[in-house]
């Protein structure tokens, strides 16, 4: 059984070391703990419940503590960091017919008001949300002349 749970041990290492993703480093200490456990004599009971103890008890009490302590890799995509500036209605948003564009940073989206209002062309609109393929706009008041379009 030593060897088992040595390639057990070098797999769970690899298998980490590969996606930082801190799901086998427990298993590792583990086998490494069954390791020990079969290198001094111990049936396969005690080294099954070894692992298990081993893994089970560091998985539960460090996971957590570690997830916190790691940074949160979320990475708006585009569309999340068009929330909050300003647009244009370029073709006036009517909740009615469905029928609404705005254009934002250069690019022309389909467009509907967060209140269900009509806004009509040339009004400057600030982006609430993205669904899908829309932006939901809520306006902002002002009339845009031709230059600031």
């Amino acid at each position: 059984m030593v060897i088992f749970w040595i390639v057990v041990f070098a797999a769970a290492v690899i298998l980490e070391a590969a996606t930082f993703a801190l799901v086998s480093i427990w298993f590792a200490a583990g086998a490494l703990g069954a390791l020990i456990a079969a290198s001094l004599g111990a049936d396969l009971t005690v080294q099954l419940v070894i692992f298990t103890l081993i893994a089970g008890v560091l998985l539960v009490f460090t996971r957590p503590l570690i997830k916190k302590l790691l940074p949160n890799k979320h990475i708006p995509t585009n569309s999340e960091l068009e929330i909050g500036k300003i647009g244009v209605v370029i073709e006036t948003i009517n909740e009615n017919t469905g029928q609404g564009r705005v254009r934002l940073s250069g690019i022309d989206w389909a467009a509907v008001s967060s209140d269900g209002s009509s806004i009509s062309e040339g009004e400057s609109v600030i982006i609430k949300e993205i669904r899908s393929s829309k932006v939901v706009v809520e306006k902002t008041g002002q009339k845009l002349n031709a230059e600031q379009k």
